[in-house]
């Protein structure tokens, strides 16, 4: 791995004018909009290709606010390439518990998961891309873009500090912004949910705890998870009042004497959970969480959003070096990643709709099953379980001769065939 120290980072910034044409480029390349794992990364991407790029982000630094928990498979940290300070914990086993309070726990016997300092994350691909020629621009919302047949137009900065930036092309990267996508016509999120989180103090917690029930995360789930010096995050994901029901979850996780709250910071977010029908239109690519691609079931978009970001990287530089930044030559992009992950994002989504029916009752009936009949170990042991790829996972369970039976005696096969239709 490449010798990178986050503790040592020193970002530049890149001050912006009144006027555009005071800075250093007339025209750049690529406008990305979104300092965060996949914005950074696309930059570093296509600066390293020669481009001129440039990345506007309307935080001060890059890592500012996130409430992601930063979870990520070996597969995506390999794809990161990033060093062992930035890992806050490796996980290998959790805690599963049904609403009732019961758990199974599942296990492997390496490593499937790392939770990663996700500030610092963001702050070393920023690193590498400004390394690399990228250019930063903080403390730099976007208030507009202007597509024509010549350039994109952005227009930036907050109060009486306005400025134009000119590109060939743009990407936006900055996470769910429902009124911008619709006033670029590229249509809306249709199903969306709330991520809430909190990182607290805990003392005799070593592995990742997940919790279900209609009272801590209605449709959902909520999580503990360990990092480094006796802390950890935890949260949830709902369809509404985070709040509400992040204050719920601490107060229970406090009673039972899984965590202490004192000097804990909250981070709030919006999931959109599918992706946007369109997400290209001429000199335009929106990815990652802006796109929708998020596994539905976990609300996660760090390893979605690089392999996407590595289809748009490779699409906007054959389309800038053939000089062809049309709608039709930018379709590639969608075909490119909807042919990674269209089936998982489907599957995935169904599953979730699936779970959101079940009242706790017939949670804590089917949680039964699976621990009486072992099927979370039988599944455990497919040389086809991944921590990223849900799909084979939730098929083979929804296919197990014991819990089709189970579902048969609630009358849930019915909602399966609904619900998956």
């Amino acid at each position: 791995m490449e010798d990178w120290n986050h503790t040592e980072l020193i970002i530049p910034i890149i001050i912006p004018h009144l006027s555009f044409k005071l800075g250093k480029m007339n025209l750049y390349d690529v406008a990305i909009i979104g300092a965060g794992v996949v914005g950074n990364y696309i930059a570093g991407e296509l600066a390293r290709q020669g481009l001129s790029v440039c990345v506007l982000e309307k935080n001060a630094e890059p890592g500012y606010k996130t409430s992601c928990t930063g979870i990520v498979s070996s597969e995506c940290l390999s794809l990161l390439n990033v060093t062992e300070d930035i890992i806050q914990q490796e996980s290998r086993s959790a805690k599963i518990f049904s609403p009732s309070g019961n758990y199974i726990r599942v296990e492997k016997n390496v490593t499937q998961a790392y939770v990663l300092d996700r500030p610092a994350l963001d702050r070393v691909l920023a690193s590498r891309a400004i390394s690399a020629g990228a250019e930063y621009y903080f403390s730099t919302p976007v208030t507009n873009i202007i597509i024509n047949k010549r350039k994109v137009q952005i227009e930036a900065g907050k109060h009486t500090h306005h400025f134009y930036i000119d590109a060939r092309a743009t990407v936006i990267a900055c996470g769910s912004i429902p009124a911008l996508i619709k006033r670029l016509g590229l249509g809306s999120y249709t199903d969306s949910a709330y991520g809430a989180q909190a990182e607290v103090s805990c003392d005799n917690i070593n592995e990742v705890e997940i919790y279900s029930g209609k009272q801590l995360a209605p449709g959902f789930f909520a999580w503990l998870v360990p990092i480094k010096h006796k802390r950890a995050k935890t949260g949830l994901l709902c369809s509404n009042n985070p709040k509400f029901y992040l204050d719920n979850l601490l107060e229970t996780l406090e009673r039972q004497g899984k965590i202490r709250r004192a000097g804990y910071k909250i981070s709030y977010g919006k999931i959109p959970l599918k992706p946007l029908s369109r997400t290209y239109k001429e000199r335009l690519v929106v990815v990652g969480d802006a796109a929708g691609q998020v596994k539905p079931t976990t609300g996660g978009g760090i390893y979605f959003g690089i392999l996407s970001a590595q289809v748009a990287a490779k699409t906007l530089l054959e389309a800038l070096q053939q000089d062809d930044l049309s709608a039709k030559n930018l379709s590639r992009y969608q075909k490119g990643w909807q042919k990674i992950l269209r089936r998982e994002l489907d599957i995935d989504y169904w599953a979730h709709k699936f779970y959101s029916k079940l009242n706790d009752a017939q949670m804590n009936h089917i949680f039964d099953i699976i621990e009486r009949h072992g099927v979370h170990e039988s599944i455990l042991t497919s040389p086809d379980i991944t921590f990223d790829w849900h799909s084979k996972v939730i098929l083979d369970v929804i296919r197990h001769r014991s819990l089709q039976k189970a579902l048969e005696k609630l009358n849930l096969d019915t909602m399966v065939t609904k619900t998956h239709r």
